[in-house]
């Protein structure tokens, strides 16, 4: 015959230790999801802000010419090493039916258009996720858009 002996303090110690490490991965885990909620909504919003800060410029410039006062001077932002790069991937394929200008993408990205040429000429001629279309007389100008 057996018989069953109510549960003494380490029993009951060693039960809200497994609660207590069941809740533990479960908060990990919402936090985990977060955090992957927030990156994928920076990477969905990262390009409509810089077309919309493009706009705003446009818009800035042409009040200007308008009102004919001198525009007001806009900094340019400074892109770290392969930042630039990312910037320029993520707006085209934000826009991926559109093409574009090295200027058009500075204006975006509010950088110089020397800056972008330059990352095409060193890094994104041979970009797989970048198609470069030739345009003008001879060639020598291009449009970016994104792969499919």
């Amino acid at each position: 015959m057996s018989t069953k002996t109510s549960p003494d303090k380490f029993d009951l110690y060693i039960l809200n230790v497994d609660d207590f490490k069941a809740l533990n991965k479960e908060k990990n885990d919402l936090k985990d999801k977060i955090a992957s909620m927030r990156l994928e909504f920076e990477e969905k919003i990262k390009p409509l802000e810089n077309e919309l800060s493009a706009v705003v410029r446009k818009l800035e410039l042409n009040l200007a010419k308008i009102e004919g006062t001198p525009a007001a001077k806009t900094g340019t932002a400074k892109f770290g090493r392969g930042k630039l790069g990312a910037s320029i991937k993520s707006l085209l394929k934000a826009n991926p039916d559109k093409e574009f200008k090295p200027k058009d993408i500075a204006a975006a990205l509010q950088t110089k258009g020397t800056a972008v040429s330059l990352w095409f000429n060193k890094y994104g001629n041979n970009d797989p996720e970048i198609e470069r279309i030739p345009v003008g007389e001879g060639g020598k100008r291009f449009i970016y858009k994104a792969r499919r």
